[in-house]
């Protein structure tokens, strides 16, 4: 179904389409990646129950509970999302999996050799969205099987200027974009953080903070978009092997938050 849900006041709006942020304006001013322009086809996804390429493990995870197949960054963004509630300042959705239900992969055949993806536990995973003033709050809330292996990312892209000139702070360190060009599909690591700070060039900054997730990676390969994505763990540049043994462990209920915040 496509859930088209607008949140606004005073200071913002937000266009939230399938559960996906789509727009978040403060002053007519755009600070969303837009679909259809360069660089990446989507503008918000989330990563989950893992993170990173899988090929590498021959797009298998250990788990407790047998071998699972996954392709990149998990089975989650082939599921739709269904709108639980919502009003002016706030929206809920939620997303369902019954274990070892069989999930159409889109990646395949171009880009993949399995045609069908499964996890052996039942999730649901809600991300439930907050507008106050000029800050939205996503708040992600994982209800699994207590035990259950799993890592999660959030994937949100932001509007740059397009000239190469934006700058991040994390850890009293600068990061350009340069930096993250270098990186590559690998994506450039911001690790141990809970706050990265976007130095835009044509309108305010952004404050990005995290609880529960510590770490974040940074992707492009353009000027006009830039990925600031909250992780649990990163993959990228080890030779971590995709098992249970590398990975968060569920409490039963998980939850995950990520604060935007124009300033």
């Amino acid at each position: 179904m496509n859930f088209k849900v607008f949140l606004k006041n005073k200071e913002c709006t937000v266009h939230i389409e399938k559960g996906e942020i789509i727009s978040f304006q403060k002053d007519d001013k755009e600070y969303i990646h837009q679909k259809g322009n360069k660089g990446w086809r989507n503008s918000d996804d989330e990563m989950f129950p893992v993170i990173g390429p899988t090929s590498k493990n021959n797009f298998r995870v250990h788990t407790k509970n047998g071998d699972a197949i996954l392709d990149q960054h998990g089975l989650l963004r082939e599921l739709e999302y269904s709108l639980v509630s919502s009003d002016e300042n706030s929206a809920k959705f939620i997303k369902k999996y019954k274990k070892n239900t069989l999930i159409n992969n889109s990646k395949f055949p171009k880009k993949s050799t399995e045609e069908n993806l499964s996890w052996p536990f039942d999730f649901s995973f809600e991300k439930n969205f907050t507008l106050e003033n000029d800050v939205l709050n996503i708040e992600f809330i994982i209800n699994s099987d207590e035990g259950m292996p799993f890592m999660l990312g959030y994937h949100p892209a932001f509007m740059l200027s397009n000239t190469g000139n934006e700058t991040l702070i994390s850890n009293a360190k600068e990061i350009t974009l340069a930096d993250v060009y270098k990186a590559g599909s690998n994506a450039f690591p911001v690790l141990n953080a809970d706050k990265i700070i976007l130095k835009n060039i044509d309108r305010n900054d952004l404050e990005i903070t995290t609880k529960g997730f510590h770490n974040f990676m940074l992707w492009t390969e353009v000027d006009n978009m830039l990925c600031i994505e909250p992780i649990t763990q990163y993959t990228s540049y080890t030779n971590q092997k995709f098992s249970e043994e590398n990975m968060s462990i569920s409490k039963g209920e998980n939850s995950f938050s990520v604060t935007i915040k124009v300033i």
